[in-house]
């Protein structure tokens, strides 16, 4: 195994613009996965399919990140970075005129799946790319900035979707993507560093993607099954069946130098805490953002715009307190900080759950924070600590497992919200969110247990 070592980061006014370049495009795919859920009902009654068949523009997305996230990873790992990442930008572009210019709802989801690829192409590597744009020191830093970059789009999302439907038709929202993902592809060309890193004897492993997708794909397809209430002699062949691929595909990662799958990776303890850690957290998040806006709505009362104006003093507050953690991580452990986010988190997540039947804006506004804050104290050294924990030539595979971990938290949260939902009627967006906190609380204690300081 030959390596070269990597430099200590870029020059000052090129990381600049590297990051700038890495802003547009995480902004831009974390956007497109928020946005297209506004648009449903038109583009369900404009293609003349119903609504249960409209979920598909989500789902293809979706799916197509689930099964393709890890691949990508390993191949930033294998071609670089900057390659996979640029290649991704390229993808997305392209898709996305394909899904503004569909006639047909088969094409829209087909193209959906296609800019699925995409983003998880820019996703699977975008926090690799900051160990070598940001100086080691900066590194948490650089992990709080990108942090509040997704958090702000993620918020933006239902916004802007609203801004474009309300003056143009539902392909805008697609087509809108096009210039800013050429100009983050541009810029990406130019700034972004090439990946310095390479491993002779390291090749792509197309069986272990196969299985991966397979496992990983029937996986998420048999939660959300559980949360969509389908039949158990259809779930159960389902869950046997991954069960067999995912049995193949772990076993073929504990014996294969290069693992698809970073097993080698889980080894570190300071790691494998961390993806752990991540997993538990983001079930707590999903729980809590399925259900304070049915929360809101069906018990507090109030109507859409009140929901939305409310909704957003959380994401502002993480935007906050993301960057701060970044510079926190210099002073005290990681994995303390992280756990006392996830603390705040849970305790906010127990009053939302506990609040008064009628409660001033005040009274939420200040639980909303509250939330925003413990949240952001978390993703920023945790993330830190996964990225930093893996070895250079490592980096891709940490950066995948850092984008599964929420992944596969977000899914089971989001169907655990739904299962409450079902079996407590009339308490089920409270309850979520007790449950919510003690998920909080469960992660707060994993990350607790993490000592060696990043």
């Amino acid at each position: 195994m030959v390596t070269t070592q990597i430099p200590d980061g870029l020059p000052k006014p090129q990381r600049k613009w590297a990051m700038t370049a890495i802003a547009i495009g995480i902004s831009v795919a974390v956007l497109d996965g928020a946005i297209a859920n506004v648009a449903l009902p038109t583009i369900a009654q404009d293609l003349n399919v119903n609504p249960a068949s409209s979920i598909w523009v989500v789902n293809a997305f979706q799916l197509a990140v689930t099964i393709s996230l890890l691949a990508f990873s390993s191949l930033g790992d294998l071609w670089g970075y900057k390659k996979v990442y640029v290649g991704g930008l390229l993808l997305f572009s392209i898709t996305s005129l394909i899904c503004a210019l569909s006639d047909s709802f088969w094409t829209l989801v087909l193209a959906r799946g296609l800019q699925g690829f995409g983003a998880a192409a820019i996703t699977s590597v975008n926090t690799a790319l900051l160990r070598i744009i940001y100086p080691g020191r900066l590194l948490p830093r650089g992990m709080g900035t990108n942090a509040l970059i997704i958090a702000v789009a993620a918020a933006a999302g239902p916004t802007v979707a609203a801004g474009i439907l309300s003056v143009a038709p539902w392909p805008w929202l697609f087509a809108i993507n096009v210039p800013i993902g050429l100009t983050a592809f541009i810029l990406s060309a130019k700034f972004l560093p090439h990946n310095p890193v390479k491993v002779e004897g390291q090749r792509f492993d197309v069986p272990s993607a196969i299985l991966n997708a397979l496992t990983f794909g029937l996986l998420i397809s048999c939660i959300d099954g559980f949360a969509h209430d389908i039949r158990l002699y259809i779930l159960i062949p389902g869950i046997l069946v991954m069960l067999s691929f995912g049995y193949f595909f772990i076993r073929r990662q504990l014996h294969h130098p290069f693992p698809l799958l970073p097993v080698d990776l889980m080894k570190n303890r300071t790691f494998s805490l961390s993806v752990v850690t991540s997993v538990v957290a983001f079930i707590a998040q999903m729980l809590a953002l399925v259900s304070v806006p049915f929360f809101f709505q069906r018990i507090l009362h109030l109507n859409e715009v009140e929901t939305g104006l409310l909704l957003t003093p959380w994401p502002i507050a993480t935007m906050i307190s993301a960057p701060l953690a970044g510079r926190l991580m210099s002073r005290m452990n990681a994995g303390l900080l992280g756990g006392i986010g996830l603390a705040i988190f849970g305790a906010a997540l127990f009053l939302l759950g506990n609040i008064p039947d009628h409660p001033t804006n005040f009274d939420i506004i200040w639980r909303m924070v509250l939330g925003g804050i413990g949240f952001g104290t978390f993703l920023t050294p945790n993330n830190s600590t996964i990225i930093a924990s893996a070895p250079p030539n490592r980096s891709g595979g940490a950066s995948g497992m850092l984008g599964m971990a929420r992944l596969l938290g977000q899914t089971i949260g989001a169907a655990a919200a739904a299962i409450m939902f079902a079996v407590f009627p009339t308490n089920g967006m409270r309850i979520s969110l007790t449950f919510g906190a003690g998920f909080a609380i469960l992660s707060a204690i994993i990350s607790s247990l993490r000592r060696k300081k990043t």
